[in-house]
């Protein structure tokens, strides 16, 4: 593995299970630095590593400083279907910023990334994309280096409660029922995907491609909890969902919602705002008092302005790169008509 430049003493080779230890206390080591909160659990990070689509042996690079401490790791995601836009994720530990251990990361996933080329149609636009919480001045600039663009941030909202939230007022012809795993996991999914087709960024994927990802990361998980689940129906359909779980990644005291999605055809009767303060009222029956949620800044259904409406506030900004790798049609959403 001569691909990557390291220091004198450095050693580097790919990702395997047993490295998820290590590899949890150094993304958690770079939070810390950065932002003042750890970033996920060993746990969390199994559970996606698990996935079909990801193969640690080629889809990641890891460095070990000189005492055999793992202190550095990349992976790039190319195997979504359709791979229009690589994801790249990279971390170095604090102690050893400056050696350019970053750039050679980064600049290795996209060598690698280049492997989606062959699998898309000649027309078809193609973007490496990354992002960063926007406190990580390091990691911007290292962006910014090499020739990457910003082109969205997307910011984390909370809302921390004194008193019981306003009852949600529903609409006389849907129900809210109870989650049924057995009978209703399909059709959760297919409300999700069709509510999120209006977001940017959006790529369109076979169900049998994304249908059993949603069910790998939203179930097969310690944060799994289906009384935490509220799904909204008009007959057999479903209206919109909000799905929870019982914390985030950041913090065992913050409450997550994770999806709220409100289908076009149900939409501007207040169903999103219903679903939310249903669910903080849930939250605050188990005594959690603070929930967050990631939204898109500049949301093309006007996500924002519903969650400020329910009494939640802007705590953190997550910035969005990309850097084009093949000019063409985009067919990702850029924007939606009303």
């Amino acid at each position: 593995m001569t691909e990557i430049k390291l220091p004198k003493g450095y050693t580097l080779r790919s990702a395997t299970m047993d490295d998820i230890p290590a590899c949890a206390t150094l993304f958690n080591a770079w939070a810390m630095k950065e932002l003042g909160h750890r970033e996920l659990s060993e746990e969390e990070l199994r559970t996606e590593w698990s996935l079909d689509e990801f193969i640690p042996k080629e889809d990641t690079r890891i460095i070990f400083a000189p005492d055999g401490t793992l202190i550095a790791y990349v992976e790039a995601w190319t195997r979504n279907n359709p791979p229009v836009k690589p994801w790249i994720w990279a971390r170095v530990h604090p102690d050893h910023y400056g050696l350019g251990l970053g750039t050679e990361l980064t600049q290795w996933a996209e060598r690698f990334s280049l492997r989606v080329l062959d699998a898309l149609p000649s027309e078809v636009r193609v973007t490496n994309e990354l992002g960063v919480d926007s406190r990580a001045k390091e990691a911007h600039e290292l962006f910014k280096n090499l020739d990457y663009s910003h082109i969205r941030s997307f910011y984390q909202m909370r809302i921390e409660m004194d008193s019981p939230p306003p009852a949600p007022r529903w609409a006389d012809d849907l129900v809210l029922k109870p989650f049924d795993a057995k009978s209703d996991l399909e059709a959760v999914y297919r409300a999700i995907d069709d509510s999120f087709k209006d977001h940017f960024g959006y790529v369109e994927e076979p169900f049998d491609v994304g249908f059993p990802r949603f069910v790998h990361y939203m179930t097969k998980t310690e944060n799994y909890d289906p009384a935490l689940w509220f799904i909204l129906w008009d007959g057999d359909e479903v209206a919109g969902i909000n799905i929870c779980r019982p914390r985030s990644f950041e913090d065992d005291n913050m409450g997550w919602v994770a999806e709220l999605g409100v289908r076009r055809a149900w939409r501007k009767r207040g169903l999103g705002l219903a679903l939310l303060q249903h669910s903080f009222g849930e939250f605050y029956k188990r005594g959690v008092r603070k929930i967050g949620l990631g939204v898109d800044a500049g949301s093309l259904t006007g996500a924002l302005r519903l969650y400020e409406k329910a009494g939640m506030s802007v705590f953190s900004q997550f910035d969005k790169y990309e850097k084009e790798i093949r000019a063409g049609k985009e067919i990702s959403v850029q924007s939606i008509e009303e």
